[in-house]
C-alpha cells in the first residue's frame, strides 16, 4: 500500500504572510494539528504545527495590554515560526517507509510533494486508522497471539489450520518475537468457537500467549 492511498488530498494550507492569530484560529476550526506552508504558486517552503503556533503566543501571565498583545501577534506571521526544512514523501513512497520516516524523526505528519508541488499529507491519524484495519479492530471475533518459528513454511501451516477448521481469517499480522528464532504472530478470526480455533492452532505453533473474543 502506498501513501497516495490513504493521503488527505487538497489539505488545508497555510501561506507564509498568514499572522498567527488567524493560523491558529484556521487550525481550531478544521480539527487539525499542521499545516504545510506554500506559496503563490503552490509550491511548499515549509510546514507548521498547533505546537509552533502556541509558543509563539503570550502566555497568560503577560501583563500586556489585549490591544497591545493584538497588536504584537498581528507582526508575527507563519513565516517566523515554521519548520522550513521540511521532511517529505511522495504518492509512491510505501505507507511502512512514511511511518518509518516519522518515527525516526519523531514527527507526526509528512506533506506529500510532486515535483516540488504539495498534493496531499500523510499523518500519524492516517496511520493509526490503517493500523486498525489491519488488526481487524472494528470486527468481531477470536483474537490469538502466539509464537511461530521462524522459518519458510510456518505461516502456511497456521493458516491452513484455520481454514480447515471453518474459520474465516479477518487479519494476519507479525512482529519481532522474542529472539531471532521465532516470530510472534497475531490472529483474528470469526466463524469459529475460542475453543476449536486453539485446538486448531496449538499443534502447529511454538506457544499460545493470548486468546480473547473482541
Amino acid at each position: 500500500m502506498l501513501v497516495k492511498e490513504r493521503m488527505t488530498r487538497l489539505p488545508i494550507v497555510a501561506t507564509p504572510d498568514l499572522p498567527v492569530p488567524e493560523a491558529l484560529h484556521l487550525m481550531r476550526q478544521e480539527h487539525i494539528r499542521r499545516m504545510p506552508v506554500v506559496d503563490k504558486s503552490g509550491r511548499l517552503v515549509g510546514i507548521v504545527s498547533d505546537r509552533d503556533l502556541l509558543l509563539a503566543s503570550p502566555s497568560p501571565a503577560t501583563s500586556l495590554s489585549a490591544w497591545e498583545i493584538t497588536y504584537l501577534l498581528g507582526k508575527i506571521t507563519v513565516h517566523d515560526v515554521m519548520t522550513k526544512k521540511v521532511i517529505t514523501v511522495t504518492e509512491d513512497t510505501p505507507l511502512e517507509d512514511a511511518a518509518r520516516i516519522m518515527a525516526d524523526s519523531k514527527i507526526g505528519g509528512l506533506p506529500v510533494v510532486r515535483d516540488g508541488a504539495l498534493v496531499g499529507i500523510i499523518t500519524e491519524t492516517d496511520l493509526f486508522k490503517l493500523f486498525l484495519e489491519l488488526l481487524g479492530a472494528r470486527e468481531r471475533g477470536v483474537r490469538v497471539t502466539m509464537l511461530v518459528p521462524n522459518v519458510p513454511g510456518e505461516m502456511a501451516k497456521l493458516t491452513r489450520a484455520i481454514t480447515d477448521c471453518g474459520g474465516n481469517i479477518i487479519a494476519v499480522a507479525g512482529f519481532t518475537g522474542t529472539d531471532p528464532s521465532n516470530r510472534r504472530v497475531l490472529v483474528k478470526a470469526n466463524g469459529i468457537s475460542r475453543e476449536a480455533l486453539v485446538a486448531a492452532l496449538t499443534p502447529v505453533v511454538t506457544e499460545i500467549e493470548d486468546v480473547r473474543e473482541v
